[in-house]
């Protein structure tokens, strides 16, 4: 049997998206082209605060934001991690995303894991979001 994951429900994913401020974009470059950079723009543009983690490009800045390394490097209050890296990543960001007091997981469309889920679940959350896109679930909750 295949794995899917269960998303919360619509009202509860436009309950997030009205009462973040702040989302850590773990996989954002400079590459203007990538989805990564489409979406944290997207969403910078709608008055949200967008931090870029990427271990690779750390000190430099991304979208007028300083990149931190980790997750746990963040020296402010984050809502939700937005995780644009391929599935086979997603337990190791989820340990990360435990380390923080972020409250939302939330795995870009395309990527779920179920190791991630029962590492997010074990410690209680529950308010993850898999295989969903933060841009288009704005758009159609929030326009």
């Amino acid at each position: 049997m295949t794995y899917h994951f269960q998303n919360p429900s619509d009202e509860t994913i436009k309950t997030y998206l009205q009462e973040t401020n702040t989302i850590a974009v773990v996989g954002l470059s400079d590459r203007t082209e990538t989805a990564a950079y489409g979406v944290a723009k997207f969403m910078q543009a709608m008055g949200y605060q967008i931090i870029p983690v990427n271990p690779k490009l750390v000190g430099q800045e991304i979208l007028g934001e300083r990149v931190y390394a980790s997750l746990k490097d963040i020296p402010v209050a984050v809502d939700i991690v937005d995780v644009f890296r391929r599935s086979e990543f997603l337990p190791q960001v989820a340990k990360e995303f435990l380390e923080t007091d972020a409250k939302v997981f939330w795995a870009q469309l395309g990527l779920e894991n179920q190791e991630a889920e029962a590492i997010l679940r074990a410690a209680g959350k529950k308010a993850i979001v898999m295989n969903r896109c933060l841009k288009i679930d704005y758009r159609n909750f929030m326009l």
